[in-house]
C-alpha cells in the first residue's frame, strides 16, 4: 500500500486545492478552498467559464458596480464549490471574506448568502462548511450559525490553544489548525530546519494537544490539520479526524510506500491527565495574546487572505466594466 492509502486507514483525507483535475486524481473525501486558491485557479483558462458566469450573475443583481463585484465574487466562490462537489462525496469549505474577521454580524450575513447560493443550485447545506477566521468574532459568528441556522462551520487560521478551546465551546463543526505556519514561525525564530521525529515539530505538537483535549472532554468539534510543509508532519498526525493536504504532498504520499503508524487516538486521549478550561471573551483574548506565534500568524493570515480577496475582486471589476 502507498503511504497515502495507509494514511486513509486512520484519517479522512481532504484536498487543499481549487484545481478540479487534481481533486479527480486523488479522490479525497472533502475539499477546502480559500481566496488564495480560488484566485490561483481563476487565472487558469480551463476555469474561465466559471468566472464569466459569476460576472454575468453580478450584472444581473444590481446596476451598482460595487454591489456587482460583491455578488460576482460570492458567486465565483460558489461556482468553484459546485464543481468540486461533483468530484467529492463529502463536503466543500467556502471561505468568508477575511476583511469581515472582526465583524460578527457581517460574517453571519455572508455565510447565509453563500448557503442561499448553494441551495439555489440544489445543494444541501449539509455538504457545505463555511470557513471563518478564528477571531473571537468569527468564533461567535460560527456558534450562532451552527446553533440557530444549521449551518456548519470550519474555523481556519487557528494557531493557539485558546482559539481551539473557544471553537469547541461554541460548538463549531470543524477546526483547521495550521501546522505548517506554526512550523514556519519557529523555524524563523530558532533556525531549526527539520524535526527527524515529527512528534517534536511545534505544529504537530499543537494539533496533538488540541486533538487530545477535544477527545478527552468529548467535544463534538473535529480536528482537521492543515497547511503542511512536509509528509512527516502529515504522518505524524495519522489518526487525526481529518487532514487537508496540498496536491504536491498528496503526490509524494501516493508515490511513497513508507509505513504509517497511528499517532493519535480518542481512546488514548481519554486516558490522559488534562485540565479542562473555560473561556469567556476576556480570558480568551488574554490567553491568545500570551501566544506570540499565534498573534503573529493570525494577523498575517487575515492580511494575506484579504489581499488575495482584493486581487480577485479587482479582476472581477475589470471584467464587469468591459
Amino acid at each position: 500500500m502507498s503511504t497515502l492509502e495507509q494514511l486513509r486507514q486512520y484519517t479522512v483525507v481532504v484536498a487543499d486545492t481549487g484545481d478540479f483535475d487534481l481533486i479527480a486524481k486523488y479522490k479525497p473525501t472533502d475539499a477546502t478552498t480559500n481566496p488564495s486558491l480560488v484566485l490561483a485557479a481563476s487565472e487558469k483558462p480551463q476555469y474561465a467559464h466559471l468566472v464569466k458566469d459569476a460576472v454575468k450573475y453580478g450584472k444581473s443583481v444590481s446596476d451598482d458596480l460595487n454591489e456587482q463585484v460583491s455578488a460576482a465574487s460570492d458567486k465565483l466562490f460558489v461556482n468553484f464549490g459546485l464543481e468540486i462537489l461533483k468530484l467529492v462525496p463529502g463536503r466543500v469549505s467556502t471561505e468568508v471574506d477575511a476583511r469581515l474577521s472582526f465583524d460578527r454580524e457581517a460574517s453571519i450575513a455572508k455565510a447565509k448568502r453563500f448557503i442561499e447560493l448553494y441551495e439555489a443550485e440544489g445543494i444541501s447545506r449539509d455538504r457545505i462548511l463555511i470557513k471563518l477566521g478564528s477571531t473571537w468574532e468569527g468564533i461567535q459568528a460560527a456558534g450562532e450559525l451552527e446553533s440557530s441556522n444549521g449551518i456548519h462551520c470550519n474555523l481556519t487560521l487557528l494557531f493557539s490553544f485558546a482559539q481551539a478551546v473557544a471553537c469547541a465551546e461554541a460548538g463549531v463543526t470543524l477546526i483547521s489548525p495550521f501546522v505548517g505556519r506554526i512550523y514556519d514561525y519557529y523555524k524563523k525564530e530558532t533556525g531549526v530546519e527539520s524535526y527527524p521525529n515529527p512528534a517534536d515539530d511545534p505544529g504537530v505538537k499543537s494539533v496533538t494537544r488540541i486533538y487530545n483535549y477535544y477527545k478527552k472532554f468529548g467535544y463534538k468539534t473535529v480536528v482537521m490539520g492543515a497547511s503542511f510543509r512536509n509528509t512527516g508532519q502529515i504522518t505524524g498526525l495519522a489518526g487525526c479526524d481529518l487532514l487537508t493536504i496540498s496536491p504536491s504532498l498528496l503526490e509524494k504520499l501516493s508515490s511513497s510506500t513508507d509505513p504509517v503508524t497511528q499517532a493519535l487516538s480518542a481512546e488514548a486521549a481519554q486516558q490522559l491527565d488534562i485540565e479542562k478550561i473555560n473561556l469567556d471573551e476576556k480570558s480568551f483574548r488574554w490567553l491568545h495574546n500570551e501566544d506570540a506565534m499565534a498573534v503573529n500568524k493570525l494577523s498575517e493570515g487575515i492580511r494575506k487572505f484579504a489581499a488575495d480577496q482584493v486581487k480577485l475582486e479587482n479582476k472581477i471589476k475589470e471584467l464587469l466594466v468591459q
